[in-house]
């Protein structure tokens, strides 16, 4: 566009859109103020996903301003944003979020529409889960005289199991003299209960997503074998898988390694303490951090192999995992100390991903109700498939997710008796296109079948 530039990386190959995705709503914010000053908002269905925490890039924006023309600019990466001749929400009914204009989270659920509820149910349902008291609803409701809203409003409030806060929104509007009556906008009843649960958006998606996503795992993935009776020949065929495992997923994540490198790492032929060649070898570093987290996922194998609760295993051991595969990279003083502190503090972007990570806050929410999750969940399958999938999804560190993702995997698949599994790195593509369908569409299908399929073949 323009006068407009966004920066990028000199050596990024060209179509690279990873700069234009980790850009987009700082640039949204500055064009938008641009054009209209103070005088916009985005949609009440877009204010509701950033309330919930998604900030994925859309395929359209949609924006609302006195000013707008009705018209479709055309950004880059199939990327549009459409402007909307409409009023903006009152002062009240208003927020500013990292320099984009919103309804509040109570206006836009009044004010989105009943399509919203339909084909976008977790979304919906937890920006709803957020609402503490009817309060925070009939202001905007009995304001705007908005009775078949309120009806809309009550029905969604008892699909989630908020009777209390249904009832209210139906007493009061009537009480005022208006005519209410209550209808569930969702298509489908609530599998689940949310009362109780932590008010986080992040995490009811998360909760969510979950539950919505079962059923089309189960469906598809290979039945579990169970448990190994032999332990020690399971343990032996993991190691010698180890160098074919090595090589694809550090190549998976762009590392330039030989399985000749790894083996020599294994044996501890390769030893950057002698090299002032070998130190500055970071796909070296890789591939050593590779082997020693390697020995520690080992660990919680043998750990879920004689019946400890996965989901425990993981929370336990997954930091360990961490820090072993970045510590040779810290020896060598080619990243700090502080790189092993644990979660992310800041914001992470996947390359040429639509779906942006959580906040760095809503990590620490998170990777808790993730793990009690894989720990309440019966199912071998959706564990696997859903604990590597909601591990990346969450991105809780600023490197090693993917790699730490497929160690969780298979750890998942040894709960279940299954063997371990390579995602070869010929299959990057799909493998990473499955991912992004399941983080920006919520359809789990491409991806479950992707894994059921590597599974299906040992």
């Amino acid at each position: 566009m323009k006068g407009w530039y966004i920066p990028s990386r000199p050596d990024d190959a060209r179509g690279e859109s990873t700069a234009w995705y980790a850009s987009f709503w700082d640039f949204c914010a500055a064009y938008l103020a641009a054009r209209f000053d103070e005088d916009w908002s985005l949609s009440p269905e877009q204010s509701l996903l950033l309330h919930n925490g998604n900030r994925m890039v859309p395929h359209q924006l949609l924006v609302r301003s006195p000013k707008a023309r009705n018209k479709t600019t055309d950004l880059i990466y199939g990327i549009s944003l459409l402007e909307v001749r409409s009023s903006t929400p009152a002062s009240n009914d208003g927020e500013i979020f990292d320099g984009l204009r919103l309804f509040s989270l109570p206006a836009a659920l009044v004010a989105a529409g009943p399509a919203f509820f339909r084909q976008s149910p977790t979304e919906a349902r937890a920006a709803l889960a957020t609402i503490r008291d009817a309060s925070e609803l009939l202001a905007p409701l009995l304001d705007g005289g908005h009775s078949r809203i309120a009806g809309r409003l009550a029905g969604a409030m008892r699909n989630i199991g908020r009777p209390k806060i249904a009832d209210e929104i139906v007493k009061t509007m009537r009480s005022a003299d208006f005519d209410v009556r209550e209808a569930d906008p969702f298509e489908e009843a609530l599998t689940g209960v949310l009362a109780g649960r932590d008010p986080s958006p992040s995490v009811t998606r998360m909760y969510l997503s979950w539950q919505a996503m079962r059923q089309n795992i189960i469906a598809v993935f290979p039945k579990a074998p169970g448990l190994p009776k032999d332990k020690k020949a399971y343990l032996k065929s993991v190691d010698e898988i180890y160098v074919d495992d090595a090589y694809h997923s550090l190549s998976i994540e762009g590392y330039r390694v030989s399985p000749e490198l790894i083996e020599q790492v294994r044996r501890r032929v390769w030893n950057p303490d002698d090299s002032e060649s070998d130190r500055a070898q970071r796909d070296g570093m890789a591939a050593r951090g590779y082997h020693e987290a390697f020995q520690a996922v080992k660990k919680t194998v043998s750990d879920v192999l004689d019946g400890k609760n996965p989901g425990l295993a993981l929370d336990d051991d997954h930091s360990t995992w961490y820090r072993e595969l970045f510590a040779p990279s810290v020896r060598a003083g080619i990243i700090t100390v502080a790189d092993l502190a644990g979660y992310r503090n800041d914001q992470v972007f996947i390359r040429n991903a639509r779906h942006v990570p959580p906040h760095h806050d809503a990590v620490r929410d998170l990777m808790p109700t993730f793990f009690d999750l894989i720990k309440e969940e019966h199912d071998p399958a959706v564990r696997v498939v859903l604990g590597h999938f909601m591990f990346v999804y969450i991105h809780p560190y600023m490197d090693g997710n993917g790699r730490i993702g497929r160690f969780l995997m298979n750890v998942l698949l040894a709960s279940g008796g299954y063997h371990w599994t390579i995602v070869p790195v010929e299959r990057r593509s799909g493998y990473m296109a499955a991912l992004e369908s399941a983080s920006t569409e919520s359809n789990i299908s491409p991806f479950a079948n992707f894994l059921a399929e590597l599974v299906g073949n040992h």
